[in-house]
């Protein structure tokens, strides 16, 4: 059910607020103080439809756990260790909360059929972050004329696919499916299946690729041979969630058999079908699994002014436009000038000037000095897959990358902010100094 609407503050003589007891000065009560927290109160309200049930967690308690989680780069567990122990995250994220309750909010459940609403409502999560770096100063509408655009990937959660691994994981869940509809299999290969996948892996490593080929087609062969064996007995398994499951695994488990080396839309993992294989040139990593991620920042400061995941591996061009539209929605404020790399040419973007990388004739010096400045975009990315967690998605299927990116860019506008104030006061105490020294110099003259 939807949650309960906060009570009216009041004093208590015995029990003293939150605000008499934390520093007032320190940069993440600043920090809440200029976040619109009723913002999420009215997005997020339709995410608890239900009318029965305990009530629901507050939406701006949700939204801090979120922000503080990818901001500092903690685990589940460790943000609801550090909500716990810190009254400072406590304002910042307020509400009633036990540990168990925080644990839950830090993985919220979407109803069903809330996907489209899902993937609007994560984008507006960088909405308030970019209005308090206005309000703060770490961006301002000059800024947002001229944006970069890049592409990185980010990696799924799931082990190196290998054709061993995902035949013998297809053929195990198949015969845990068979075991749970009751179906009698003619052969369950129990002992023979996970033999010859550990087999197939010393062949590997010895190099003798010629056996290994032959215990993988064979290997291949007793999944088959399940698989076939449970769709002859579908009629067996009565209609519900069991048998939906039985299809789906079926339908997962042939698309497997039938992937072909060089064929598109093959299959990495059996629990994350939509993940793609993505080369980037890299020479430390040929192949990486996961997502491509578009991340749009000012060309000034670094500030993420929009980012979104990309299932399917788009050619980066074709991209372009999604991108400064959702720049212009989520700033309000219409984008003059990208400076993007040489993978965005045919882009075909109309209505905003395109600088692509490595262009030498027709450039003023302003337009030069601008297109020099392309490359400050990559040090920021480093920085979220480094210091943030944009490395590796642990969020489900499409929708989890969604989210999971745009929540990654917010935790890189937050550690914006506090990296603004920490360079004031540096400023303030060496102005200071500078003072001090002038004031005694006149003492001495």
């Amino acid at each position: 059910m939807k949650h309960r609407p906060r009570s009216p503050e009041q004093d208590d003589l015995l029990r003293p607020r939150l605000v008499d007891l934390i520093d007032l000065r320190h940069e993440l009560v600043q920090l809440a103080a200029l976040i619109d927290r009723e913002f999420f109160e009215r997005e997020w309200a339709g995410f608890f439809p239900s009318t029965t049930g305990r009530p629901a967690t507050s939406p701006r308690l949700v939204a801090g756990l979120l922000y503080l989680q990818h901001a500092l780069r903690l685990s589940d567990e460790a943000v609801v260790a550090r909500l716990g122990s810190r009254t400072r995250i406590t304002s910042t994220s307020p509400g009633r909360c036990s540990s168990s309750t925080a644990r839950r909010s830090t993985r919220p459940r979407l109803p069903a059929g809330a996907s489209g609403s899902a993937m609007r409502a994560s984008s507006g999560c960088s909405t308030p972050t970019i209005e308090a770096g206005r309000k703060s100063g770490a961006v301002d509408d000059a800024n947002l004329n001229e944006v970069a655009v890049d592409t990185t990937v980010m990696e799924k959660s799931i082990a190196h696919p290998t054709d061993s691994r995902l035949l013998e994981r297809a053929w195990a869940q198949l015969v845990d499916l068979a075991r749970e509809a009751g179906i009698e299999l003619r052969q369950s290969y129990a002992r023979l299946a996970p033999r010859l996948a550990a087999q197939i892996g010393r062949y590997a490593h010895a190099k003798q690729f010629k056996h290994m080929r032959k215990a993988l087609w064979s290997l291949k062969g007793y999944t088959g041979r399940v698989l076939r064996d449970l769709r002859r007995q579908l009629d067996e398994v009565p209609a519900g969630p069991l048998r939906e499951r039985v299809l789906d695994k079926l339908v997962l488990v042939s698309r497997l058999l039938h992937q072909t080396p060089k064929g598109a839309g093959k299959i990495y993992a059996l629990h994350e079908p939509e993940v793609d294989c993505i080369s980037k040139g890299k020479a430390r990593v040929r192949y990486e699994f996961g997502t491509k991620v578009s991340v749009a920042t000012t060309l000034k400061g670094g500030f993420v002014v929009g980012m979104r995941s990309l299932p399917g591996n788009p050619y980066d061009g074709h991209t372009l436009g999604e991108a400064l539209e959702q720049v212009a929605i989520l700033t309000n404020h219409p984008t003059k000038r990208a400076v993007v790399d040489r993978g965005y040419r045919g882009h075909g973007v109309e209505g905003t000037q395109v600088l692509i990388s490595g262009t030498r004739h027709g450039l003023s010096a302003a337009l030069a000095k601008a297109l020099r400045r392309r490359s400050s975009i990559e040090p920021e990315i480093g920085h979220m897959r480094i210091d943030g967690r944009l490395s590796r998605c642990f969020l489900k299927s499409t929708l989890g990358d969604g989210l999971f990116a745009v929540l990654c860019g917010c935790g890189h506008n937050i550690l914006a902010h506090l990296r603004t104030w920490l360079a004031q006061i540096i400023a303030l105490i060496l102005e200071l100094a500078r003072a001090q020294d002038r004031q005694s110099d006149y003492t001495t003259a």
